[in-house]
């Protein structure tokens, strides 16, 4: 868009959203976009699928970097400081505000952000008067994942490796997918970097990837997601 479209898109949008991924290792198969392909490719299925919920969603380019310092051991990871973060997400969202936007959506795929982005979204709306959301992904899809893959899923496991597949099969690096090799299973301390849990950089079992089924969890998903921001917007 040219800054006279964008004008108008963002006085029209119910939503402007800001998908937000990170630049970090995901094991040995998977490239370091990982959570920014999911961020991109799953946005435009919310922003695809939403006049038929009569919702109108502007998206903002995908913020490819994000809190990130336990895989900070892993080449090819950029991580952004926990305040830096923070203070990002509070920016965009005033810029957001300031072209007159009603509402600011965060959409999330990377665990690591969760916090730095509910303190910003606070502070959006406390201070700034921003009427802010927030959508971390995977959460309204893990009762399924749960079903079919069980609860060791995580970083660079079947989920993760089966929504590249789906998008992006050819980033995938076959040859390499292994079951995840566990170092340490820590109920109750806090661990430091994640080489201290794998070896390779994942959790549970990429060889049980299953893009078919992740189709469906997408269309699903997407469904749930829109259900849920039509019915708070009424």
């Amino acid at each position: 868009m040219t800054w006279q479209e964008a004008e108008i898109a963002f006085d029209e949008a119910d939503f402007v959203v800001l998908p937000c991924g990170a630049t970090e290792q995901h094991s040995t198969h998977l490239p370091t976009s990982v959570d920014t392909i999911r961020s991109e490719r799953l946005t435009a299925e919310l922003a695809e699928a939403a006049p038929d919920y009569g919702l109108d969603l502007l998206v903002l380019p995908p913020l490819p970097y994000g809190y990130s310092e336990h895989h900070i051991n892993y080449a090819g990871t950029i991580s952004i400081g926990a305040e830096t973060y923070q203070e990002l997400i509070i920016d965009v969202g005033q810029s957001v505000q300031q072209h007159g936007a009603d509402r600011f959506l965060v959409a999330n795929f990377h665990g690591g952000n969760i916090e730095p982005h509910k303190l910003a979204l606070d502070r959006l709306q406390r201070d700034h008067g921003l009427d802010s959301y927030y959508v971390h992904w995977t959460d309204f899809a893990r009762d399924q994942l749960e079903d079919r893959f069980g609860t060791e899923w995580g970083h660079a496991g079947e989920y993760e490796t089966s929504v590249i597949e789906h998008y992006c099969p050819e980033l995938v690096h076959g040859d390499r997918k292994t079951p995840q090799t566990m170092k340490n299973r820590y109920e109750v301390r806090q661990y430091r970097h994640f080489d201290d849990l794998t070896v390779e950089g994942g959790l549970g079992d990429p060889t049980q990837s299953d893009p078919s089924f992740l189709s469906t969890v997408i269309d699903e998903t997407t469904d749930r997601i829109l259900e849920n921001l039509r019915s708070e917007l009424e």
